[in-house]
């Protein structure tokens, strides 16, 4: 069992978890209050789950397709073809995205159509990106992090069929549909950096079998310079959000986005100019990942601010 969990990656899993379970508990039930539909819990364990096994049949089918490259990169952490057999793999992997797919019918039913055919959309992007974009530059990073962003959408927009939610919408709903896009565009950007960060430090093994992601095509220092832009952005946004928060006196809120998110991503541009080595860069894109879960994490603010 221990294989396998590490196979479908169980800490990511648990943080998928998470950041559903933050933004339905601590954004969308406190902004509604004592307006939440009969069955909204039921629906809702059911698209985590949904999210979750589609999630982990795309980090199985991942591993599958990279275990040449992983036995250069990461040959201690190789599973598949050593613990678990490749053909038992394939087979995992079609059975829990059946069961996502599953979940996500029970959940929305036929009038969630658009969100069944999207978590399909899903598994099948999944699938394309191990096969063939991820030895791309760019393409395979803009799928991973609109996946990521899709877990916080996804929870908004099973809130309302597909035509209310743009629609003559209330305030309480644009004031969801702004959280969802805040915490969706920070799970966007810090994925676009972190997967370009992971791009340079699986050079090596990438190299070997032909890939063309963005370090080998552009060269390690425009990807420096690509990353450093998207950190940019992502801190400008971070800032122009806090002057805006400032205003309701959310000082602690403040001041943990300041300390455990802004002075972070500083020193992650500052330590990416220096980076020169796997270790330095495997080390940024652990903070990155850590910068991520703090970010995810400030939804426990607006349980008590809303």
């Amino acid at each position: 069992m221990t294989p396998f969990l590490k196979l479908i990656r169980w800490p990511n899993l648990v943080f998928i978890i998470l950041t559903q379970a933050l933004f339905e508990y601590c954004i969308y039930q406190p902004i509604y209050k004592g307006n939440i539909p009969d069955g909204n819990t039921i629906r809702f364990a059911l698209l985590v789950a949904a999210s979750v096994f589609i999630a982990a049949a795309g980090y199985i089918i991942n591993d599958y397709f990279d275990i040449n490259i992983d036995l250069v990169n990461k040959p201690d952490k190789t599973i598949l073809g050593k613990v678990i057999n490749r053909r038992w793999a394939l087979l995992w992997h079609l059975l829990l995205n059946l069961a996502g797919i599953v979940c996500t019918i029970l959940a929305v039913r036929t009038a969630g159509w658009y969100l069944i055919l999207a978590n399909v959309v899903s598994a099948i992007l999944l699938w394309l990106y191990s096969a063939r974009f991820k030895k791309d530059a760019i393409i395979g990073n803009v799928i991973v992090s609109l996946l990521t962003a899709w877990t916080i959408m996804l929870i908004f927009l099973s809130k309302y069929s597909l035509w209310n939610a743009f629609n003559n919408a209330d305030a309480n709903q644009v004031r969801l549909f702004r959280f969802a896009i805040l915490y969706a565009g920070f799970a966007f950007i810090i994925s676009l950096v972190r997967e370009a960060i992971k791009d340079i430090e699986d050079m090596p093994g990438d190299h070997k079998f032909g890939c063309k992601t963005m370090p080998i095509v552009w060269g390690i220092n425009a990807t420096k310079i690509y990353i450093a832009v998207w950190l940019t952005i992502l801190i400008a946004i971070l800032v122009i959000v806090q002057l805006y928060v400032l205003q309701f006196r959310w000082w602690a809120a403040v001041a943990y986005c300041v300390v455990l998110i802004v002075a972070p991503l500083f020193y992650i541009i500052r330590k990416l100019i220096q980076a020169n080595s796997t270790q330095e860069y495997h080390h940024l894109s652990s903070m990155t990942k850590r910068i991520m879960l703090t970010g995810i994490l400030s939804m426990l603010f607006f349980y008590f601010y809303l």
